[in-house]
Order: C-alpha cells, then structure tokens, then sequence
C-alpha cells in the first residue's frame, strides 16, 4: 500500500472554498499542463532537444499534482512527494540551464491561480484573493527544492568529473604516454588536444599555493590546463596556442618558485615533461622568486640524479682546498674560479667583475690547479670544475 504524506502544515491554512477549488482543479490536471505547456515554449526552445517532449509533460503532471495537492490539504502519495528534487536533478544531469528551468517552474503559479479564478467566478474572486498566499507559497517551496537538487547535483557533477581528469592524468603519467588509445582517451577526459604542444611546472611540497594561484589565473582566461597533486608535488600541464605561449605563461608564473620543463608536442611527451620539470623543482636555490628553466639547471639537474656520485665529484675535486688552506682562502679561491667559469673565460673580464687586477687574478687560478690539480683555464678540467661547484651548491661537499 502507498504511504501517503501529510501535507506540509501551513499557518494559517486557506479556507475551505480555496480548498473546494484545488480539488476541482486535480480532476483536470491534464488540460492544466496544456496551458503551461505553451506558456514556457519559449523558455523551453533553447533545450527542447535534452528533455523530451514525454519527459517534459510527465513531470509538469506531477507538479501540478503536487502544487494543488498541498493547497487542497490532501496527502501527498510517495512518488510525487520528491517530484521537485527529481526535477531538480534530472534537468541538471541533462544540461538544462538553471535560469530556464526555474523560470518555468514559476509559470506553475500563473497556471494555478489562473485555474482557480476561473472555477471561483464573478463571485468568488474577492474570497479566493486571501488565499493567493498559499498559492504563492507552494509554488516556491516547489522552486526551492528544484533549485536545491539541481545545484547539488552540479556539485556532485563537478566533483565526479575533477575525479575523472585527476584519474586519467595519473594514468597517462604512469603509461609514459607509451599507449596510443590511453592517450587519446586522456586528451578527451582532459580537455587536451593530443597533437598540442604543452608546457609544464613543478612546485615542490609546501610551496604548492603560488603555482595554485597561477593555475587559478590561467583557468580564467581559458586556458586548458591540469592541476594535479602527485606524490609531495603540484604539478600543472598547460596546452599552448596562438594566444597562449609559452612566454605568456611564464609571466603568469612570475614570483612561483617551480621548475619548468621545455616545451613538448603531444600529449604522449606530457609525461617525460613533467620529469624534467620535477627534476628543475628538486635543484631550485634555497628562496627562489619564480620559476626556474631546465635549459639554466642542466648541471645542478645532473649533479642531483648522480647522487652520491656528485658528492663523491666535489671531494674529489674540491678537496684540495681543505688540506690546510685558510677558510678565508679557499672561500676567495672559489669565488674566482666561479666568476672565471661563469664569464666568458676572459682574465681581464674576470678581474673587471671582481675590481681586482689581472695578474691578482692568475695568481688565484693558479693557486687553485695547485691545490686542487684542476686548472679551470683548461677546457677538460673547467668541465669537472663546473659540475664540482654546483654539486657544492647542492651541500655535497
């Protein structure tokens, strides 16, 4: 047996002869729908092709059925008691604007009262008047609980999707974008072109909200991209354009400290780019101010993937200038050597940079390939010398 709902209590109620009218108008639901029918066409033709024509009567019957119901005080049966939330949802499910659908629903009132004061007559028109109220007031409790489900359901739309996107990134991460059908499947679910070109960025843990805010930014111009945690790190993946370069994204990236891999075409080089990027994040200098190039962090990029091999380099290199050298010394020893590979490997540039003479100079480089049997002014030695210094950097020393 169908359990039939009480009317929800109203104060005070309407009087009898609004409820002797609802009732009248029940045995002729369906001539009620007719009439709201050909008010919303308009508001309905923009989205007639999501809902169909079935759909759409059988649920504006329900409706009135519920609206006259509840102002004729009678029981609600269980299948029209949650006729506005399942509106609300399906409508929203289906893509049917929300401005449209609630505008519709609002036609219910002028149908309804519409009925009414025609069954009233001349007569009964002044009483009917009083009980607009209660007209009014179930027609909005109709739009509300629309109004409720169908933003609950974007929400929870909302939700599944960035579920969807954040599952298909990871899996095209983890397939090294190796699985041709896997990559178009991610280019869908992302939003991606799968012959685009892309540019990456890798924040690394606890300096995730610049580049979050950068995302944010960039999401509001349109632009496509993916912001997804993975392991400690954020990473974000945006697909370049005319309008888009890689330039102009570097400038939303401005005070994000993040690595930054070159850029790549394909979706299928997505994966290998956020390598790199993360890469470029493990080596940033200690308060970095933005973002960082794996084309200038090559050798601090390599120094880190030799682990201990790096530290193992700049002991075997370096050491020369902990065998009884003067801290002071060695520390001038190493700032010569670094402005000297830094430059050009001119001597009289690199006494210019440090306001010293250039005979000052080679004395030090020359100091320095005794300590440490590496000349930096020789091309094969100046190589170790370079990977030495930024394995230092790195602490390996």
């Amino acid at each position: 047996m169908e359990h039939m709902h009480p009317p929800h209590p109203t104060a005070p109620p309407p009087d009898s002869y609004v409820v002797a009218l609802a009732r009248q108008c029940l045995e002729d639901v369906d001539s009620l729908v007719g009439e709201w029918a050909g008010y919303v066409e308009p508001v309905r033709a923009p989205y007639s092709d999501l809902v169909s024509e079935q759909d759409f009567r059988d649920s504006a019957r329900q409706a009135f059925e519920l609206l006259l119901r509840t102002v004729a005080r009678l029981p609600v049966p269980d299948h029209l008691a949650g006729v506005s939330e399942r509106v609300g949802e399906e409508r929203a499910r289906q893509g049917v604007p929300l401005d449209a659908l609630l505008a519709a629903a609002r036609v219910d009132f002028r149908v309804v009262w519409g009925a009414l004061v025609r069954r009233a007559g001349d007569e009964g028109r002044a009483e009917l008047v009083t009980s607009a109220y209660h007209v009014w007031e179930a027609v909005e409790g109709h739009v509300t609980g629309i109004m409720t489900a169908y933003q609950r359901t974007i929400l929870e739309m909302g939700r599944r999707t960035e579920d969807e996107r954040r599952l298909w990134f990871t899996r095209l991460l983890d397939s090294g974008g190796r699985h041709p059908t896997l990559v178009r499947d991610a280019a869908l679910a992302l939003g991606f072109q799968a012959a685009g070109r892309f540019l990456c960025a890798v924040a690394p843990g606890g300096g995730e909200a610049p580049l979050r805010r950068a995302a944010h930014t960039l999401r509001t111009l349109g632009v496509p991209l993916q912001q997804q945690a993975v392991a400690s790190d954020l990473v974000l993946v945006v697909q370049l354009g005319p309008r888009v370069t890689a330039e102009a994204v570097l400038a939303r990236l401005d005070g994000t400290p993040c690595g930054v891999s070159p850029v790549v075409t394909g979706l299928t080089e997505v994966p290998h780019a956020v390598s790199l990027a993360t890469a470029t994040a493990r080596v940033l200098p200690d308060h970095a101010a933005g973002p960082r190039r794996l084309a200038d962090s090559w050798l601090d990029v390599l120094v880190h993937r030799a682990g201990d091999l790096g530290g193992d380099l700049a002991a075997d290199v370096l050491g020369g200038l902990r065998n009884g050298v003067p801290p002071a010394e060695a520390e001038r020893l190493l700032e010569t050597v670094r402005v000297h590979l830094s430059g050009g490997g001119s001597v009289a540039d690199t006494a210019a940079a440090l306001y010293c003479h250039r005979n000052t100079v080679q004395q030090r480089l020359t100091r320095f390939a005794e300590l440490t049997g590496r000349d930096p002014r020789r091309p094969e030695d100046a190589a170790l010398v370079i990977l030495a210094l930024s394995a230092g950097r790195l602490g390996r020393l």
